[in-house]
């Protein structure tokens, strides 16, 4: 188990992604990968009031709502840490104080719970004063609905301002931050990173696999069968990708695992980072990306260097 700084959260290495539930896995492969999750020893599952509401027929909170009832129909909730997020669903768009409190009631809702473990900002709502924003969650907090605070996509200097503010106004400060982080995408990496080390926030990187492009299953000329295909390719599917493909599939074979086990420790290892984010559609691409390695220092060395 892993300790979210500066909470009570204990956290297994992983922190199942929610966005295909309700999207490209229905309610039934949904619960098969929540039950499978689980029956693995996970306990950390993320997802957002706005999953999925880019997907025809959808309105937003078809993630919540499956893991709401998953959870009820298994008995599940008290030994899981459930994070959220408000801020990107169109019909509950921004982090006002009216908006939070609207859009947390309706998660809580959908979740069939009584309180949110870590809720995020889903984006920074630079519209919206940081100081109506911290207090908001601050309320939440003291209510019991929401136990901490966590950020995403937040730049450098905004989450600084964010945990200064924090502290001058008294009130509970970010705890984490999601942040777009793979060996594909390397932003963090800087002052961002530092921001998170000096705060003791701990760094979830999402997209943890470029969105399955370091999965091993893209390969240079073979069709994929995804919903996001075209839009990784077109991103990724360049000499770069596919040498880090290359490296990666071969320090997977020396060590026994998959291309997932190996991009997702390589993030583990990283200065400020607690645990990466990965979703599945399916029981078999979640036994992938659970697997665990202990990469050796070279393995590092060489992945970085790409």
């Amino acid at each position: 188990m892993l300790r979210i700084p500066n909470t009570e959260l204990d956290v297994q290495p992983l922190n199942l992604g929610g966005n295909p539930f309700g999207w490209t896995a229905d309610r039934e492969q949904s619960f098969a990968v929540l039950d499978a999750f689980v029956a693995a020893g996970g306990n950390f599952i993320d997802t957002a009031d706005v999953y999925s509401a880019w997907a025809p027929g959808n309105s937003g909170g078809e993630s919540e709502t499956i893991i709401g009832e998953w959870m009820r129909s298994r008995g599940t909730r008290d030994s899981l840490v459930i994070a959220s997020k408000v801020a990107k669903l169109p019909t509950r768009r921004g982090l006002s104080r009216a908006n939070i409190e609207a859009a947390l009631d309706d998660s809580l809702r959908r979740l069939q719970t009584d309180r949110i473990d870590l809720y995020y900002a889903h984006e920074d709502d630079q519209a919206t004063p940081l100081p109506e924003t911290l207090q908001t969650f601050g309320a939440a907090v003291a209510a019991g609905k929401v136990r901490y605070i966590a950020a995403s996509q937040y730049s450098a200097p905004r989450l600084a301002e964010a945990a200064r503010l924090a502290r001058e106004l008294g009130v509970p400060g970010y705890v984490a931050l999601q942040t777009h982080y793979n060996l594909m995408s390397r932003e963090y990496e800087g002052e961002l990173q530092q921001v998170c080390i000096d705060n003791d926030i701990a760094c979830l990187p999402f997209y943890g696999l470029a969105r399955g492009f370091l999965s091993g299953k893209y390969q240079p000329g073979l069709t994929v069968d995804s919903a996001r295909a075209s839009g990784v390719l077109a991103e990724y599917g360049n000499e770069r990708g596919w040498t880090m493909v290359s490296v990666l599939g071969g320090i997977a074979a020396r060590h026994g695992v998959s291309c997932s086990a190996v991009a997702l420790e390589w993030l583990r290892r990283q200065p400020g980072v607690l645990v990466p984010l990965a979703s599945a559609r399916t029981p078999e691409q979640l036994a992938e990306i659970m697997q665990q390695v202990q990469l050796t220092d070279e393995d590092v060395q060489l992945l970085n260097a790409l």
